[in-house]
């Protein structure tokens, strides 16, 4: 950790000439002060606590300009917005989610794990002609389901979302969207769950893949839940839905249900038929995640089986066939075809594509064992290889790939850092919310070099930082910087973010500036200052646990330390079981007051590619 720290202190005088700063703050050395709506814990260290000089203060908050919104695919602004221009979003080396391909010498192109960094979990992928389209699980994070563009499978550029805000029937579980092609229609079946009710596989449409799309509400809403729903036709070319329903939430079996389904997609036929379900094996307590495909007259499902996610998890995938869709279908001796190994822990969970020239691809998802849970389940590709028994391997056996040939072209480099300047006219749509919340009412002002103006909301029971924007992180060692301006009734900051209940951070308003632990809704006070005026702020991330977080006027100024190392391994809400953690700017405080952001950058050392 110290090395990593050591490194990016040692680049404090490349990213002052490159950070356009107008603020200034004043740091007065004295007595803790209280940080509504933080309160100082009975564990929190006193030695923690730090001060400076003084600097002048010029910056009070501007009005909003420019557009806002939060939109969806082909939407006008905001989070998760395609349409018009966004913000400028630069990545040195490339980003990892807007990435061309390379030049390199090498007759033959290749790519390295992940193709798709960051939380990306439970991928489904579809060619259309030339072009690839994916989405994903987004969990608790609007706008619901990313939706991303690529040309060759392993450069991939974030356009938008599935839908701008979540569904009026839902209240969360954003979980495995699958995208889907029937009789030049485009479909999502997606997971989430009811208000005031159970999990369940709903349906959306569009004419285009990349939207809009209309949601048509639940399938299917079974007592325990029902997720992870995948649309196939069968033998006789009759539509059917297969899903799983949860019954491992209640210690029960996991069967995968098979059921007829609508032409339009939009409604349940006849009686379901159970397929198969988990086993005394890999599998353990439940099988889900089913892809399912025909080939040569055979039907395969690829599924994964036993737990999915955390430390803890022991994910794999597995494969089975049949004649006839509605079975008898055969698991394959060999189960599972695809688990970790020293690289990446638990894959599973995917959906397979073809390349156009008979080479097939699974998309899935699996945790780096360097980066461990923090960073979330990331999208990887392998090539997926049918034998002469007719049964398919992945990469040999040996779990998923470091590196292999691409299946088109090269993959660009991994980005060393990922800079926003809030100077276009719509967010890029790489940010997110919690939807647990309100979606904020964002507005970007370009002026004095572009600003985030994000409206504050009061705290609650599970958004007690109040309004959120985040992105994914894509490493565990990673240093997030940014500038800051609020009034004095708003406490605005910087975070890592797991949820509404969970998220280490650094805040600033009230009089004071101050270091701070969220966990199960309780907030600790780790360090504090008092503090007027506009700041930039910095948070230094190691292991993906170990936080610091520093203070200063403006460029010219040196950081100032606060709070000490934090430790958030121990905490049980950051990351959540099934999310990896977010980069969040945030406000809280009471309605009609805003605070403003300027340059975020998020650096990260380089993947081994």
């Amino acid at each position: 950790m110290d090395d990593y720290l050591h490194r990016l202190n040692s680049q404090d005088a490349v990213l002052r000439k490159a950070e356009p700063r107008r603020a200034t703050f004043r740091l007065l050395a004295g007595a803790l002060l209280s940080l509504a709506p933080l309160a100082c814990g009975p564990d929190a260290d006193p030695e923690n606590t730090s001060g400076s000089g003084t600097a002048s203060s010029t910056l009070s908050v501007g009005s909003a300009g420019g557009t806002g919104g939060i939109g969806g695919a082909g939407g006008t602004g905001g989070i998760g917005g395609a349409g018009g221009e966004s913000a400028s979003t630069t990545s040195a080396g490339g980003d990892p989610t807007s990435t061309s391909a390379g030049t390199g010498g090498s007759a033959t192109p290749t790519y390295t794990n992940p193709v798709i960094p960051g939380d990306f979990a439970d991928p489904s992928v579809l060619r259309v002609g030339n072009d690839y389209w994916a989405t994903a699980t987004s969990s608790e994070w609007g706008a619901p389901f990313p939706l991303l563009h690529s040309t060759d499978l392993v450069n991939w550029e974030r356009v938008g979302s599935v839908f701008s805000e979540l569904p009026s029937w839902a209240t969360g579980n954003l979980w495995a969207p699958e995208i889907s092609e029937d009789s030049g229609r485009y479909y999502v079946f997606y997971t989430a769950r009811q208000r005031g009710g159970p999990l369940c596989v709903a349906a959306a449409s569009a004419a285009a893949p990349e939207g809009p799309y209309e949601d048509h509400g639940p399938l299917t809403c079974m007592d325990v839940g029902s997720i992870d729903g995948f649309p196939i036709r069968d033998e006789n070319g009759v539509r059917h839905l297969v899903w799983k329903e949860d019954g491992n939430s209640v210690g029960e079996p996991t069967p995968l249900w098979a059921q007829e389904l609508s032409e339009d997609g939009t409604e349940l036929l006849g009686t379901p038929v159970a397929l198969f379900q988990n086993e005394p094996s890999w599998e353990a307590n439940l099988v889900e995640g089913p892809y399912l495909m025909r080939r040569d007259g055979t039907f395969y499902t690829f599924y994964s089986g036993a737990g999915c996610c955390g430390k803890s998890c022991s994910y794999s995938l597995g494969v089975a066939r049949a004649t006839n869709l509605l079975g008898p279908w055969e698991k394959n001796p060999a189960n599972p075809i695809l688990a970790g190994n020293e690289v990446w822990k638990c894959p599973g969970h995917g959906s397979i594509v073809d390349d156009g020239g008979g080479r097939f691809f699974l998309l899935y998802h699996a945790y780096s064992v360097e980066d461990s849970v923090y960073v979330g389940r990331q999208g990887l590709l392998d090539e997926v290889v049918f034998g002469a028994d007719g049964w398919p391997t992945i990469n040999g056996g040996n779990g998923p790939s470091v590196s292999d040939d691409a299946p088109i072209t090269p993959q660009a480099p991994w980005p060393a850092e990922i800079v926003d300047e809030f100077d276009g006219a719509t967010l890029d749509p790489h940010w997110q919310w919690p939807v647990a919340a309100p979606p904020p009412d964002v507005s970007l002002d370009p002026g004095d070099g572009g600003w985030l103006v994000l409206p504050a909301m009061p705290p609650a029971p599970g958004i007690h930082l109040g309004a959120v924007v985040g992105r994914p992180t894509l490493r565990g060692d990673y240093e997030v910087t940014t500038e800051i301006a609020a009034p004095p009734d708003v406490q605005a900051g910087l975070a890592a973010y797991g949820d509404g209940d969970g998220a280490v951070g650094i805040s600033v308003g009230g009089g004071s500036a101050a270091v701070f632990r969220l966990a199960n809704g309780t907030s600790e006070v780790m360090g504090e200052v008092n503090a007027t005026g506009g700041a930039q702020l910095r948070m230094t991330v190691a292991n993906g646990h170990l936080f610091r977080f520093a203070i200063r006027a403006d460029a010219a100024a040196a950081w100032e330390p606060l709070g000490g190392i934090v430790d958030a391994e121990a905490g049980p809400d950051l990351p959540p079981w099934d999310r990896g953690v977010r980069a969040a700017l945030f406000a809280s405080g009471p309605s009609g007051a805003s605070a403003r952001f300027a340059s975020f950058r998020m650096t990260q050392p380089a993947h081994p590619r």
